[in-house]
């Protein structure tokens, strides 16, 4: 379940670099300092062009029986005010996005992704997000409880913060990173740990999934994202595999399939199974996850319910 978790936030392969393809950016969008990062890498060699397909949306793709109480949604009720220097992504906040986890055919627990709505951190303009598991396995004998939170920030799309919770049968570990990409290093105050960053625009598990969703995702292409915090996890890359449609909790969704590697992860390592599938629109809900597991074979995120979000920036995606 640990896994899980981290495998939401990753991806697959290899690819050359083109700066002018990432994050789009507002109007007014003042002048980023990149240093010697990129933003991503694509490679195109894939033949023939990709197919279009919008999401397909029956009833109760959106607004299915929440999994939790209406309290837990706290950016729901709240205005937010159009911030014209936010880069230009699917996403707000308020957006929640709830899951059922299963390992194998059998039911295993629950999991949200929330956008908790906005924060500062060092003067910088932050969206703060929180993933959560709680799952079972073994019929109750195996518990786990996995708490994330990652502080984004809204115009860079990078992490400035990543507070790491888990707990698990054998295993408990509370971790909070801080990142100063301006002196180019990490701290882990609970452990009294510093480390240099890998990149000046670091993500963490939780921010790259974000990362991922404001990409284009053109199928036959492979992403090298050079921008794990960690410098032995880079580079981190994925490859856009197909399309497909996928009938879950929340409605029936025609999906981009994409599939995840990253040095760091055994789970992830080059050959393994893991598959993550965003809905095929303007949106890039993630809709499903799979990933390999000993013992239960594999673990899947089957998308249940969408609170949707309220966008702070003044344009358009790309696609």
């Amino acid at each position: 379940m640990q896994r899980l978790c981290a495998a939401i936030c990753t991806v697959t392969m290899l690819g050359i670099v083109t700066p002018e393809v990432g994050v789009a950016q507002g109007p007014s969008t003042r002048p980023a300092v990149q240093l010697t990062d990129s933003l991503l890498a694509a490679n195109a060699d894939a033949g023939g062009p990709p197919a279009t397909g919008a999401a397909v949306y029956h009833s109760g793709a959106i607004g299915s029986e929440s999994l939790d109480t209406p309290e837990a949604h706290r950016a729901r009720s709240i205005d937010y005010e159009i911030d014209p220097f936010a880069a230009v992504v699917p996403y707000g906040p308020g957006e929640r996005l709830e899951y059922k986890v299963r390992a194998g055919i059998f039911n295993a627990g629950e999991a949200h992704i929330e956008i908790l709505g906005t924060d500062s951190v060092r003067g910088r303009p932050t969206y703060h997000v929180e993933m959560d598991l709680r799952g079972s396995a073994f019929f109750g004998a195996l518990k786990v409880r996995n708490h994330y939170d990652s502080w984004i920030d809204t115009e860079l799309i990078m992490s400035h913060r990543f507070y790491s919770d888990v707990s698990s049968p054998g295993h408990s570990a509370y971790r909070s990173f801080e990142f100063y990409p301006d002196e180019m290093y990490w701290d882990n105050t609970d452990d009294n740990e510093t480390g240099e960053l890998g990149t000046a625009l670091p993500l963490d598990d939780v921010s790259f999934l974000y990362f991922v969703r404001s990409l284009p995702l053109e199928v036959g292409q492979t992403y090298t994202i050079p921008r794990y915090f960690k410098k032995d996890g880079n580079p981190i890359v994925l490859e856009v595999v197909g399309r497909d449609v996928r009938e879950v909790g929340a409605g029936t969704f025609n999906t981009i399939v994409v599939r995840p590697t990253i040095k760091t992860s055994s789970l992830y390592k080059e050959g393994g199974d893991a598959e993550l599938h965003f809905t095929d629109d303007e949106n890039r809900y993630l809709v499903y996850m799979r990933v390999g597991m000993p013992l239960v074979g594999s673990l899947t995120l089957h998308l249940e319910n969408i609170v949707e979000g309220t966008p702070i920036h003044s344009g358009e995606t790309a696609w």
